[in-house]
């Protein structure tokens, strides 16, 4: 591998050969995506299953629930995500879990787990924690584990790789993306991912509800401190109305964000019968700290996590008192 590649990551190297040795002795492996899973999320388990099933090693991607985002379905493999956990499994990989709680389920202690994650709240929860909060990606740490294992990238692998990469940078405009995330984007296209056709299957393939619950969020657009603040939420009833999935809402909050005065900006809807939440900010406003005093976690600029309540405006009212203490410090 190219020195500034070893110079510039955060994880300890001798990492990414333990993991590799762990996977080889391993009788069968059980691929974790977090609850109510993410682009990066699905990708880098796909990325790691299309490596698994082309060497013949027993394994199984898992997910809590059956409801997957739908756009991801061209990626190799997507029909293989279970969610009926085998009766046997020797060792765990997690993928962009920031903890064992993003599981939603207990793993048994007993059993090695390799933590794949780039959330800088991550608690080096595993065995062996491949965990660089500097990364565009959880995929992009995959990418690494490949390349400096020398393991063959192959088309499905690299559109696995890239569909993270894209999707969790927000199309590369995060400023978590540098020359060397641009350098290994551009190693998956020599590989065989289609820049295009993956921009079109993620970006070009919305449902209709997705444009008709859309305008209700941002109706409920509320500002303060001047407009550096913004608050959006989503009621159950316009779900039920519009037919919407809780993904299809995902944008409005990318599209407040996208205000120039705005610098923090709250999304709230209930999901499973619990207040979630999600945080974004622009320049240094650190939302990850906001969502950890809430229990929750993320990065410097994206962060979320869940209350307990039904209770939208309440909820709202409490997480915009700690945003504005925190904005004015």
């Amino acid at each position: 591998m190219k020195k500034d590649f070893i110079l510039n990551n955060k994880i300890n190297m001798t990492n990414f050969s333990k993991a590799l040795q762990l996977i080889e002795k391993s009788r069968y492996i059980l691929v974790i995506t977090h609850v109510n899973p993410d682009a990066d999320s699905i990708s880098s388990a796909l990325a790691l299953s299309n490596l698994f099933h082309e060497n013949k090693i027993k394994h199984k991607v898992f997910n809590i629930s059956s409801d997957l985002p739908r756009n991801l379905d061209f990626i190799n493999r997507f029909d293989k995500i279970t969610d009926q956990l085998p009766k046997f499994f020797d060792l765990v990989i997690s993928c962009d879990c920031s903890s064992k709680k993003r599981f939603g389920f207990e793993v048994d202690e007993s059993i090695k787990l390799i933590n794949f994650d780039h959330h800088a709240s991550n608690d080096n929860f595993g065995d062996i924690n491949l965990v660089d909060p500097m990364k565009s990606s959880t995929a992009e740490i995959i990418y690494d584990f490949f390349r400096f294992n020398g393991l063959y990238i192959t088309k499905n692998s690299a559109t696995a790789l890239y569909v993270g990469i894209y999707d969790d940078s927000l199309a590369f405009s995060l400023n978590r993306c540098d020359e060397l995330t641009f350098e290994k984007v551009n190693h998956l296209v020599e590989f065989g991912a289609s820049p295009s056709e993956i921009a079109n299957k993620i970006k070009r393939r919305d449902s209709l509800a997705k444009y008709r619950i859309i305008p209700k969020i941002l109706e409920s657009m509320e500002l303060y401190d001047e407009g550096k603040v913004a608050t959006i939420y989503a009621k159950d009833e316009w779900f039920k109305q519009t037919g919407a999935h809780n993904r299809d809402c995902e944008e409005a909050l990318n599209m407040v964000m996208r205000i120039q005065i705005v610098k923090v900006a709250l999304f709230v809807r209930v999901v499973n019968g619990v207040s979630r939440i999600s945080l974004r900010s622009k320049d240094k406003i650190n939302v990850s700290k906001i969502a950890a005093n809430f229990g929750g976690g993320g990065h410097i600029n994206a962060a979320g996590f869940s209350i307990d309540s039904t209770d939208i405006q309440s909820v709202r009212k409490k997480v915009l008192k700690e945003i504005l203490e925190t904005t004015k410090e």
